[in-house]
């Protein structure tokens, strides 16, 4: 299977050969011919298989006006994620794939000012894609109208449960209108999930790949057994050791992400941590310079488990176990990304035991038990 076996149009595929691709991922193949007929598409479907080209591109091909653009440019196209991390790098995946075709798309998020976002609209912007809070509070003002809409996507829909962000989408659903083609991606596909789909859909086709539960194949597990005390040391050994560029290091609380990103550069590991806490312009500012090598490691709170898309990276490490069995999946899913090899390390102390037994008991396979031997912390 080709791009071009796909019927996506020429500009696209040329923007497809740039970027380096050349096959399309399983949901690519099965989501992108139905998005082109104008099909409502209920998709489950991890992180890592590729989802956003899978709405990006057909969305692109949709919405191009070509030479004929008109000169007031009307939101065709409406993207709902839940995070400000996952918002920006949907839009820059609209950059990337649409430099050839005539699209204008933008991207509002809060924990910024909102002037340049709204400069941008007043410009004029066929694709939008937004957190839900700040497109309520710009539609509020006046900013945004979506009497036009045609596209309407909601991403990571299970997150936006967790997050709390149910009668948001709610509020914004209602304001749709009702003939669109609407598109709803979901990691997990819970009864509440299910239901909601329900409200926003009409005759969906479902597009499945990959259940949850399945951990990304060409990831490498490994658990290790480590007092708690021992964790710093035996991050730091396992960089050293291994001669790892780029390790994606996952906390349970932002003080742990903070003290984990200290004690590292302490050791002239060039670090980071990225959290709620931070500023959107140094949680940017810090994910940059993680994709362009600047720093070595980057550490994180669940905020950021989902939409890191870094290319290559190597090696993610939960020095903290979640305590929620699909957070793990989650995690791991930044590395070994697109058919790409990866390792994933988990640190686990005694109180976290039971959190290793019940994410087992999800992926439905024993995490192979390595020696911290391996990497002897004991000699820091």
């Amino acid at each position: 299977m080709t791009f071009e076996s796909l019927q996506l149009s020429t500009p696209l595929l040329k923007a497809l050969t740039e970027e380096g691709y050349s096959q399309p991922t399983p949901i690519q193949e099965q989501a992108i011919p139905l998005i082109l007929q104008g099909r409502d598409v209920l998709g489950c479907a991890q992180t890592g298989t590729g989802k956003t080209a899978a709405f990006a591109l057909p969305i692109l091909q949709r919405l191009d006006p070509g030479v004929n653009a008109p000169k007031k440019r009307l939101i065709k196209g409406l993207i709902v994620t839940p995070t400000r991390e996952l918002a920006i790098q949907i839009d820059e995946s609209f950059k990337a794939y649409g430099r050839h075709v005539n699209v204008r798309h933008a991207v509002i998020f809060g924990g910024v000012g909102q002037q340049p976002q709204v400069d941008a609209l007043k410009r004029g912007v066929d694709v939008l894609v937004a957190t839900p809070g700040r497109l309520l509070d710009l539609m509020g003002q006046g900013y945004i109208s979506l009497k036009d809409l045609e596209l309407f996507v909601l991403d990571e829909a299970d997150r936006m449960l967790d997050m709390g962000f149910i009668h948001d989408v709610k509020r914004i659903i209602a304001v749709l209108p009702a003939k669109r083609q609407s598109l709803f991606f979901s990691a997990t596909m819970p009864p509440s999930i299910v239901k909601l789909a329900g409200t926003i859909l009409t005759k969906p086709a479902q597009v499945t790949v990959t259940p949850v539960s399945s951990t990304v194949d060409t990831i490498d597990q490994l658990l290790i057994y480590v007092e708690k005390i021992d964790k710093g040391a035996l991050l730091v050994d396992l960089i050293e050791r291994n001669k790892l560029e780029s390790v994606l290091v996952f906390t349970r609380t932002k003080h742990g992400a903070d003290k984990v990103s200290k004690a590292v550069g302490k050791k002239q590991i060039r670090s980071e941590a990225i959290h709620g806490n931070k500023s959107q312009n140094a949680r940017q500012r810090a994910l940059t310079q993680f994709k362009n090598r600047q720093i070595q490691v980057l550490v994180a709170t669940d905020i950021a488990a989902r939409g890191i898309d870094v290319d290559n990276l190597a090696c993610v490490v939960n020095f903290e176990i979640p305590n929620v069995p699909e957070t793990y999946v989650h995690r791991i899913g930044r590395t070994g990304r697109a058919g790409a090899a990866g390792k994933a390390f988990s640190f686990c102390e005694t109180t976290e035991k039971p959190y290793i037994r019940d994410i087992e008991k999800l992926i439905g396979r024993k995490i192979p038990v390595g020696s911290t031997s391996l990497f002897s912390p004991a000699q820091h």
